[in-house]
C-alpha cells in the first residue's frame, strides 16, 4: 500500500468458515506474541523453589467481600475512577490502611 493511501475495506458478508479461519489466525498471532513476550522476561534473578518450599506452602484464599452502598463525594469517586480499573479495590485498600 502506498503511503497516504486509504486501505480498501470489503463490505461483503463472510461465511462461518472464513470467520473461524480469521479467529484462528488472530488466536495464533496472539499466542506467538505471548511467547515472544515471555521469552523477553529475564527470570535469572529468581531462585528455583525446591520441594521443601512447596511442602510448607499453604493455600490462603482471600476473605469474601461484602456488597455495600457507600456515599462518596463526586470528586472523590472521579479521582479513584480516573486511576483506571480496580477503583473499588483501591478504596478498600485505603480504608484498611
Amino acid at each position: 500500500m502506498e503511503a497516504g493511501s486509504d486501505p480498501i475495506i470489503s463490505v461483503r458478508k463472510t461465511n462461518r468458515r472464513e470467520e473461524t479461519h480469521c479467529q484462528e489466525a488472530v488466536a495464533d498471532e496472539l499466542d506467538k506474541e505471548l511467547m515472544r513476550s515471555r521469552q523477553a522476561i529475564d527470570t535469572s534473578d529468581i531462585p528455583e523453589q525446591g520441594n521443601a518450599f512447596f511442602k510448607r506452602a499453604r493455600l490462603r484464599l482471600p476473605e469474601p467481600k461484602t456488597a455495600v452502598t457507600i456515599r462518596l463525594d463526586q470528586q472523590v469517586l472521579k479521582w479513584f475512577k480516573a486511576k483506571g480499573p480496580g477503583y473499588q479495590t483501591r478504596i478498600n485498600a485505603l480504608l484498611k490502611a
